[in-house]
């Protein structure tokens, strides 16, 4: 075997891709960029007048001005207001089981149909600038919910429109709104450590629940979702994709799966029993991995090479050898950018059983054999997407660095970071659930994938943060705590901004009701009738029950008030846009 790699290597060790086209069309590419510099200044005029062309086309970019609008006679926050109230009246429509759609018109494609209040919210520009900002400064609320829990946009909106609505009210009524905003500033995060103490970490069971109210009271979704994580874990990885069908799948791809795919489609894309080498470095000349390609035809196993890059060259080399049929090879580079590739190979070395190359712990690709590769029992490479699943020989050795990968985890202190340390955990340990989503046009598609990613974050959120009583019932019994935390407030005008948060508390839950035909007044004295704190309105049946055991239950992490933003319309003096 040996002899027939050696006489195939016609040029260096193995044969390298003729490169007489490429040279043509240097040749070529270098007498037309000839052709194109031999144009003169002269011909333009000379170089002189050229550079004096230049200086009469150029202009000079001045600042647009601003217009500045003063809240001395209130006009200012009147028109905030209305641009609040704009945007919150279309976006809280969606709130609910009985919730309405949305009707996006796209200036490419087909329009949108969405029950989303975050996606409602980032289409919404107002004429009027003034009202815009109003507009702008609650899509801010909506999109930090949205990016801290990924469920509750609609709810969020809701709320900061009653308190922006409230807290209008008594400042244009003379009171100091720095005050204001400190009482409710204060009140907020009393709140939210009440809320947290009503939580209840979520069951296996209650899961469905969750992702089904999150997606419209959608129960083939809620039940896929919770199947995704049965079969994961909890901690798991769970994806969404468009599927090609009008049904939505779900399947589990075993396995370590990472967005890498092949470099080259003539490499073996599907092979059982692959071995791996793994080079935390460029790989510039394919001489480098004579002994260890030597070895593959000699085993008769096909290799897979990932590296932090192939140049051209050693590629070239490699496709040509395999096109001949001397290798069953494939190449794709390492996942992730810096330090998180080093720890992505590494992952994979304790997957397959393997060595990664590494210059500082004194290895290099042409010095090392056979001994430093790993063993896949498959390996399926696409155009975007890799997937290793282990022979199970290297079982306590992964057991091992998924346990020292969760304490990364509990040391993290950035989300971002613990979310991709979780991923590295779900890769080695269970591998990644894929939710197909389907339907029967391109625009129920865009809508129901809006629904199962709500859905799914809602559930996620569930898992980290617990659970507590939906429907906005929650939101109104925190709203009886707000007296007591008056108590402990500096002021009079402290107490009214806790007054403010203990009014808008009640918005969700009348809007709720509203959007079911009922009266929300009405609605909101049956539910605080009862001493039960799980006692509330089904908007999806009519009826009053106890909506933890009916399954109408939200996120914690998605309940937690976002106050924030009433603080900059309270005590607004000027506008400038």
């Amino acid at each position: 075997m040996a002899s027939t790699f050696t006489a195939m290597s016609c040029v260096g060790s193995l044969i390298s891709p003729s490169t007489s086209t490429a040279d043509k069309k240097f040749v070529s590419s270098s007498e037309a960029l000839s052709s194109l510099t031999s144009i003169s200044a002269n011909k333009l005029g000379g170089r002189r007048q050229n550079v004096i062309l230049r200086k009469r086309l150029s202009c000079k970019v001045q600042a647009m001005a601003k217009d500045l609008h003063f809240n001395k006679d209130g006009s200012a926050i009147k028109k905030l207001q209305a641009g609040v109230n704009k945007l919150a009246d279309l976006v809280g429509v969606t709130l609910g089981p009985k919730g309405r759609n949305v009707v996006l018109e796209s200036k490419y494609g087909s329009p949108r149909i969405v029950n989303d209040g975050v996606t409602v919210a980032k289409e919404v520009e107002l004429e009027d600038p003034v009202e815009n900002i109003g507009a702008k400064l609650v899509r801010q609320a909506a999109s930090k919910t949205n990016d801290l829990a990924g469920d509750g946009t609609t709810t969020s909106v809701v709320l900061a429109q009653g308190l922006i609505t409230e807290g209008v009210k008594v400042v244009a009524a003379g009171a100091n709104p720095i005050q204001i905003t400190r009482g409710i500033e204060r009140t907020a995060k009393a709140l939210v450590a009440e809320l947290k103490l009503m939580s209840k970490e979520v069951e296996d069971s209650e899961l469905a629940d969750v992702a089904a109210v999150s997606a419209g009271n959608n129960y083939e979704v809620g039940n896929m979702i919770a199947e995704a994580m049965s079969k994961v874990g909890r901690k798991g990885v769970v994806t969404l994709e468009e599927g090609k069908g009008s049904d939505n799948n779900l399947y589990v791809v075993e396995g370590m799966q990472f967005d890498r795919g092949y470099i080259s489609p003539y490499f073996v894309t599907d092979s059982e029993k692959m071995a791996l080498l793994l080079v935390d470095k460029k790989i510039t000349n394919a001489r480098d991995l004579i002994s260890i390609l030597e070895d593959g035809i000699r085993g008769g196993y096909p290799i897979l090479i990932i590296a932090e890059d192939i140049e051209q060259e050693a590629l070239a080399t490699l496709v040509v050898n395999k096109l001949r049929g001397a290798l069953k090879i494939a190449a794709l580079k390492a996942p992730g950018f810096g330090d998180r590739k080093s720890q992505y190979l590494d992952d994979i070395a304790i997957l397959t059983g393997g060595t990664v190359i590494r210059e500082e712990v004194g290895l290099s690709v042409d010095k090392v054999g056979s001994e430093v590769l790993g063993h896949a029992a498959k390996v399926v490479l696409t155009k975007e997407m890799t997937t290793i699943v282990g022979d199970g020989s290297t079982q306590d050795a992964v057991n091992k660095r998924v346990a020292q990968i969760k304490n990364l985890v509990e040391a993290a202190e950035q989300d971002y970071e613990k979310e991709k340390l979780n991923e590295r955990i779900a890769k080695l340990s269970g591998g990644v659930a894929v939710i197909q989503v389907g339907a029967q046009t391109e625009t129920e598609l865009k809508e129901k994938k809006l629904r199962v990613e709500d859905a799914l974050n809602a559930t996620k959120a569930a898992v980290e943060e617990g659970i507590v009583v939906g429907g906005g019932c929650t939101l109104l019994r925190l709203a009886a705590k707000v007296d007591a935390i008056k108590d402990s407030l500096d002021n009079d005008e402290q107490k009214v901004g806790a007054d403010i948060v203990k009014r808008a508390l009640s918005y969700p839950m009348k809007l709720i009701a509203k959007n079911a035909g009922v009266n929300g007044s009405v609605v909101i004295e049956k539910v605080l009738s009862s001493e039960n704190v799980k006692f509330g309105y089904n908007a999806a049946t009519g009826n009053y029950e106890d909506l933890m055991a009916a399954g109408i239950i939200d996120p914690t992490k998605a309940s937690v008030l976002s106050l924030g933003i009433q603080k900059y319309l309270v005590w607004l003096k000027s506008v400038m846009c």
